[in-house]
Order: C-alpha cells, then sequence, then structure tokens
C-alpha cells in the first residue's frame, strides 16, 4: 500500500492494435518500456485511454497477466478491472489479483445507474477483494462520487485512494481529511500536486511525454506546466482517446489502426496538434519521428 500511494506518475496506458485489430503485444511492450524508461511510477491497463471497454474480457486479462510478467518488477500494474455489472467487476478483479496486478481500478457503475447505496456496495464488494483506487469521472459515468461516498469507501483498508476528476479544490479537501487524490484532470494535475497537495496524476499525456510529465510531478515548474498545456487541452478536444491514439499514431509509436468506434481527428484537427507538438524536442516524445498523416492513412478494425 505505502509503495501505491508514494506513486505520483502512473499512465493510463494505450493499448495499440494490429492491421486486423488484435492487440499487438510487440507495440504495446514497447510504449511501456518509453514509460518506465522515463520514471513512470505504474500504469493502468485497459482503462479508458487503454480502451478496456473495446476488448474482451479474456483480451483484458491477458494484456494485464503480460504487463505483469513483462513488466511488474519495474513499475505498479493497475489493472482496470471495474464494470458496470457488480457480478462482473468481482470476477474480472479476482481474475486480475490471481494473475498478480499489484491493484485494481473501479468506476462507479455507469448507464445502468444506482442508487448513492448501492454505488457504495457495489465499490466496498470490489475492495474486499484487494487494494483498490476510486475513480470518479462524472462526465463519463453521470453520477458524481461526492465526499459522501469517498469518505464512506475510505474506511475500508483495501481503499487505496481517488482518481479525481472533480477539481482541484475537492481534491485539496480529500487530502486534508487523509484521503489520497490523484488527479484525473492533465491540465490541473501541475497545480493540484504543488499547490493543492495531490498525490499525483493518472496521466493521459504521459503516453506521448512522459519524462516532461515525470518533471511536471517531481518538482514546481511553472514554466513547464504553461508550456504542455496547449498539448494537454488538445488531447482533449474529442473524446478520449481519440486525440492520444491519433498523436502516437503521427509520431510514429503505434500502427495507424482503430478500433471502432473510435476514428482518427479531422486533417484540422491534426494540423493543430502537429503545430503543438512540433515545439517539442523529438527526444521528448513517444515515437521516431512526427507526421501529419493522411485521412487514406488510417485503419478502421469493426
Amino acid at each position: 500500500m505505502k509503495q501505491l500511494k508514494a506513486a505520483s506518475l502512473i499512465t493510463a496506458i494505450k493499448t495499440p492494435y494490429t492491421n486486423t485489430g488484435e492487440v499487438d503485444l510487440d507495440t504495446y511492450d514497447a510504449l511501456v518500456q518509453k514509460q518506465i524508461d522515463a520514471g513512470v511510477d505504474g500504469i493502468v491497463v485497459g482503462g479508458t485511454t487503454g480502451e478496456g471497454h473495446l476488448l474482451s474480457w479474456e483480451e483484458h486479462l491477458i494484456l494485464i497477466a503480460h504487463s505483469v510478467h513483462k513488466f511488474g518488477s519495474k513499475l505498479l500494474i493497475i489493472g482496470n478491472t471495474g464494470s458496470n455489472n457488480t457480478s462482473e467487476a468481482i470476477k474480472a478483479t479476482k481474475n486480475g489479483f490471481a494473475a498478480g496486478m499489484d491493484a485494481t481500478l473501479q468506476i462507479n457503475p455507469y448507464y445502468g445507474r444506482t442508487s448513492i447505496t448501492g454505488v457504495i456496495e457495489h465499490l466496498n464488494r470490489t475492495l474486499d477483494i484487494g487494494p483498490a483506487f476510486i475513480y470518479n469521472v462524472p462526465g463519463r459515468t453521470g453520477q458524481d462520487l461526492t465526499p459522501e461516498v469517498i469518505e464512506t469507501l475510505a474506511k475500508h483498508k483495501n481503499f487505496i485512494g481517488v482518481k479525481e476528476c472533480g477539481g482541484n479544490e475537492r481534491i485539496a479537501y480529500y487530502e486534508q481529511q487523509g484521503i489520497a487524490c490523484w488527479s484525473g484532470n492533465d491540465d490541473e494535475c501541475h497545480d493540484g500536486r504543488h499547490h493543492h497537495g495531490s498525490h499525483g496524476v493518472i496521466s493521459v499525456t504521459s503516453n506521448v511525454v512522459p519524462g516532461l510529465m515525470r518533471q511536471l510531478m517531481d518538482n514546481e515548474n511553472i514554466e513547464l506546466n504553461g508550456r504542455l498545456q496547449g498539448l494537454m487541452q488538445w488531447l482533449f478536444c474529442e473524446p478520449n482517446p481519440i486525440a492520444i491514439n491519433t498523436t502516437l499514431m503521427m509520431t510514429g509509436a503505434v500502427k495507424t489502426n482503430f478500433r471502432l468506434p473510435y476514428i482518427a481527428l479531422t486533417r484540422a484537427q491534426r494540423e493543430q496538434g502537429y503545430e503543438l507538438l512540433s515545439a517539442f524536442e523529438s527526444e521528448d516524445l513517444v515515437g521516431d519521428s512526427l507526421t501529419l498523416l493522411n485521412d487514406e492513412d488510417f485503419n478502421y478494425c469493426g
């Protein structure tokens, strides 16, 4: 638990695909190695950015097990084994821990929403299995996990803390109560860490600039934070992970294969991103070269 709480930079790692739409483990390994080289503390496997919702449970759990086997001695492996379905979340979480993951990321039921009492019961059932981060992202679930919920869950022995998208004021409030928080908003994470006391960030942006995000978490750096703001905001110009997928294709880090329903950013959006990415040194970017790409370069797998 101490090691988990000491992790200040955790990357919500992307899942890459082959041109037939299968998980591309060779490219995945290269992406994770870049994170290790940059000093990232851990990865979330199959999160929103890793498109766990587009993976079968077999693919999802194989990817967790692969990550543990290949990289478990070098960084923390956090499996996103949450679900809208309590029994499914319990089964996946048990299997993830059996595969050796260090912790789980759990979300409140989305779409088929339940009462606050139901949310607490759902999350407590998964907390019973092993160490867990609770993810509050009301923009996706449609239901805010308020302090009433989090303060109740925080009493559980396996509660690590919260990935919080509700802003730095809420993060500061929780941290003052002794509840560990990681920012879920990259553009707020510097101030969250250095001005509001957060434990760190679970980041999308670190997929492409892990070394710079490492710097941002280690020391207050107003200049670097300012330089990264445009990139961070552009990476969310469409629902995540559309932009980070497109970015890693533009840098040559992954093949130009999408699983539908995600499609590439428009050419105009890519031009904006190209300009933003060009402002950074090539060695700061994950990938070998930066190109704009043409619309026909992208492959879509159903």
